[in-house]
């Protein structure tokens, strides 16, 4: 999630405003607000800063990981509005940072509907916050992992109608995802419940071409919240089957995917991650 609506500039009211949930935990970096502070954001604690940083002395292209990742997620939503999809269920939205779903969406299509899914209390705190005004999107407190809470709770079923194409996104997501709670199950679970016409939005970390230098930050991270699973091109894919069509390009580097620009691209593996648009006929 990200950006900027009604007025809002999500580093202004930070700054200003009380808003540490009660149930936050401070003593522990959290990976939400870590990748807040690679978008340059101010929803974050001293832990997370620190963290950050040194994931940053040793892989300097977290930042790019981030910024494309964001880009990405502009570009999926873009294209699902123009083949009509009016609804979207963004699991794992993250902090306010840069080009939310609501506003993409909506600018387009004024009453889209979108439910924004994350289990970071400052996440959804600000989330709601920026939401206050919005008739057609909220944010839940809810575990990704856990489909059938995210599918059922009351919030998802006033604003998403399942028997119409639906947009879900899953974006930096599922690397947070061990292999023992089975990330592919999780997006079976997910697909069973579309309609013909939708679309999941994935993109997933790697360690293809920095085995090296990732192996230490996921290091760090084991020290955070949210340890990290990064997967091969292969694996990611495999998440996917249940999806019978790739929107082209398939699956490929964030920057890759239907760039407007090709000289935007630079070096896709800096991007650190790979990403799809996947279709239910």
């Amino acid at each position: 999630m990200g950006g900027m609506a009604d007025g809002h500039n999500p580093t202004e009211w930070t700054r200003n405003a009380d808003w540490r949930p009660s149930d936050v935990d401070t003593e522990r970096a959290s990976a939400a607000r870590m990748y807040d502070y690679y978008l340059g954001g101010s929803c974050n604690f001293e832990i997370d800063r620190v963290k950050a940083a040194e994931v940053l002395g040793v892989l300097p292209e977290a930042r790019t990981f981030a910024r494309q990742n964001r880009h990405f997620l502009r570009r999926s939503v873009e294209y699902a509005v123009s083949h009509g999809v009016r609804q979207f269920l963004d699991l794992g939205s993250g902090l306010p940072t840069a080009g939310n779903v609501h506003e993409i969406a909506q600018r387009a299509v004024p009453d889209a509907h979108v439910v924004y899914v994350d289990n970071e209390p400052v996440a959804v705190s600000h989330s709601l916050d920026l939401l206050r005004n919005n008739p057609y999107a909220t944010c839940i407190q809810e575990d990704v992992s856990r489909p059938n809470s995210v599918l059922h709770h009351p919030e998802t079923k006033r604003l998403i109608d399942f028997s119409q194409p639906l947009m879900v996104l899953m974006c930096a997501v599922l690397h947070f995802v061990p292999d023992e709670r089975r990330p592919a199950d999780i997006v079976r679970a997910y697909s069973d419940a579309l309609a013909s016409g939708s679309y999941l939005a994935l993109s997933h970390a790697t360690a293809s071409d920095y085995p090296d230098r990732l192996a230490d930050v996921i290091g760090i991270y084991q020290q955070t919240q949210n340890t990290a699973h990064l997967r091969s091109r292969s694996e990611i894919t495999a998440m996917l089957a249940p999806f019978e069509h790739l929107v082209f390009p398939g699956v490929v580097y964030t920057p890759q995917w239907r760039p407007e620009h090709w000289a935007d691209v630079g070096d896709p593996a800096e991007s650190l991650a790979f990403a799809a648009l996947a279709y239910l006929p």
